[in-house]
């Protein structure tokens, strides 16, 4: 998959997510949605602002949010990405976007 194939997936995916309720865990697949809304709102920051302000705006805590949801799935690239610090998140997001996309687009119900 190339970066624009992985953008218009998030894209679908986290508009489908957020008709459903994100904030809700109660198995692994709502887990997977949870995690598509923590990146989906990662990237739009990203995309949009060049920072994780705006997505904070959105999510306050979607970085441990996502930490949590990629730990609890065990996707290492996932995890290592949420830990990051902010300073490194927002430099390195771009570089690793595909691969955190890698390893949750084959658990994605979209």
């Amino acid at each position: 998959m190339t970066d624009a194939d992985n953008e218009t997936w998030l894209l679908e995916a986290g508009h489908r997510v957020l008709e459903e309720d994100p904030t809700d865990e109660r198995d692994s697949a709502d887990i997977v949605k949870h995690l598509i809304w923590c990146l989906w709102v990662a990237d739009y920051g990203m995309r949009n602002a060049g920072d994780l302000e705006t997505a904070r705006d959105l999510n306050a805590s979607f970085k441990q949010q996502g930490y949590q949801s990629a730990r609890t799935l065990n996707l290492p690239r996932t995890t290592e990405a949420f830990a990051l610090s902010d300073e490194e998140f927002e430099r390195d997001y771009f570089a690793l976007f595909d691969a955190i996309c890698a390893e949750i687009r084959p658990l994605s119900p979209y």
